[in-house]
């Protein structure tokens, strides 16, 4: 599921109606993992009055903080963890055109929330992937950076957009 390795942190996986059991790699090692919306603060006018409650007044959905990586985890693996441990609203969906997750939600911010050129994005040690968070398989002392653009990217540091290419 979403490109689960057997070397993964989560204890249980359904696959095909049975539970399967993973141990939990040796390897490990740090990270860490921000997800922010403050470009939203400079385009009020395009936001989804119904979303004005679920952007942070601080546009910080979750600050940044180290995090345990598996060996052969991507940043789709952590997100979905962190999110999950976190409590924080996650919504995506498999495209298979690109072989991949496309992040379509984060704290209930969805794409398009805010203008027609508004989603998620990520940046990894401040550079933009050009490919989806699936496929991207985190390095020791990486730095995620997940950020809602309001301009595909522009306005967040990601021309490259990051998430669904």
């Amino acid at each position: 599921l979403f490109g689960l390795c057997s070397c993964s942190p989560f204890s249980s996986v359904i696959s095909n109606g049975t539970a399967e059991t993973y141990e939990p790699c040796e390897n490990s090692f740090e990270c860490s993992i921000s997800v922010e919306c403050s470009s939203v603060f400079n385009n009020m006018s395009e936001l989804d009055s119904a979303k004005l409650e679920v952007v942070p007044p601080d546009g910080i959905i979750l600050k940044e903080q180290s995090v345990t990586v598996y060996e052969g985890e991507s940043v789709w693996d952590v997100l979905s963890r962190v999110c999950r441990e976190q409590g924080i609203h996650l919504e995506s969906s498999n495209t298979p055109m690109y072989n991949g997750v496309y992040i379509e939600g984060i704290g209930n911010l969805y794409e398009f929330d805010c203008g027609p050129l508004s989603g998620w994005t990520y940046l990894v040690n401040g550079q933009s992937p050009n490919y989806c968070c699936s496929r991207y398989v985190l390095s020791e002392g990486d730095t995620v950076q997940w950020r809602y653009t309001c301009d595909l990217g522009k306005d967040v540091g990601a021309e490259g957009g990051g998430n669904s290419k």
